[in-house]
């Protein structure tokens, strides 16, 4: 009989992950989601010291798994080649990549730079795409029939709704990590590597600080939200968990919309007048 205890189906023992930027924000909630279930996780990125504190951080909390952090540029094909000279160290088989790190830029539209698209487009796009390209031989080592390898893209809600609030390149480039996982989705099945997205709204992070570090102004935030409430640690964990343990195995191509309910928001019903 098919045991479907909660510890089965989302156990990590044996596992091993990378999350980039996964010193802060929902790569440290997804960190630490996976330990929690007993995988070893590799965090990466370009703040090497930062990485080093978090993983003694959360080896002291006593999950079942490790964490190990070092330092890592995903936006550059130099740190890039030397990411993964870095993560070949120390594996010969990578169950679970999480491409998280990422980088916004806000301005108003009529002064929104040109710089900030390429810059953006860098780390966003073509590093995760990059990243998993030279990966693939570790992914693929992982990978079987009964246990799929698994990568985990972070995306945004705002990559799924025409939402732009002045962070135009981030927004499209959200809209490209979503459309690049369900390419890797179809291409990459047949091999037993399956690839999904989460698409966050907001969450504490450095990233969204400006909005949420506030107590009052990350309330304000989090009324506009059809759940009432901005992301929690355990929302991202959990996402993890269930996508990269054995519950999760049959599952890809998927868009995880960890947005509260922002991802189905929409206008006024154009008929209520008419209904009154």
């Amino acid at each position: 009989m098919t045991n479907l205890t909660p510890k089965t189906l989302f156990s990590l023992h044996g596992k091993t992950a990378l999350v980039t930027g996964g010193a802060t924000g929902i790569g440290r909630m997804a960190a630490e989601g996976l330990i929690q279930a007993g995988a070893r996780v590799l965090i990466a990125s370009r703040k090497a010291d930062a990485c080093r504190a978090v993983a003694d951080e959360l080896n002291a909390i006593g999950a079942e798994g490790s964490v190990e952090g070092f330092g890592g540029d995903v936006g550059t094909a130099e740190g890039l080649s030397a990411l993964v000279g870095e993560i070949k160290s120390r594996t010969d088989r990578l169950d679970i990549l999480m491409n998280n790190a990422g980088l916004s830029w806000g301005a108003p539209l009529e002064e929104f730079p040109y710089d900030a698209w390429q810059s953006v487009m860098a780390v966003n796009v073509a590093g995760p795409f990059e990243l998993t390209r030279q990966l693939l031989p570790l992914l693929r080592a992982a990978a079987s029939a009964e246990d799929p390898a698994r990568i985990v893209n972070v995306g945004s809600v705002m990559g799924e709704v025409p939402m732009g609030d002045g962070a135009y390149s981030y927004a499209v480039s959200k809209s490209a990590i979503i459309h690049m996982t369900r390419i890797l989705a179809k291409e990459l099945a047949p091999e037993h590597i399956t690839a999904n997205a989460l698409a966050p709204g907001p969450f504490v992070s450095r990233m969204t600080a400006f909005a949420t570090a506030d107590p009052k102004t990350r309330d304000k935030v989090g009324k506009s939200v059809p759940l009432g409430r901005v992301g929690r640690d355990e929302d991202i964990a959990a996402a993890m968990q269930f996508l990269c343990g054995p519950g999760g195995g049959y599952v890809t191509g998927a868009i995880i919309p960890v947005s509260g309910g922002i991802n189905v928001m929409s206008g006024q019903n154009i008929f209520a007048a008419a209904l009154e």
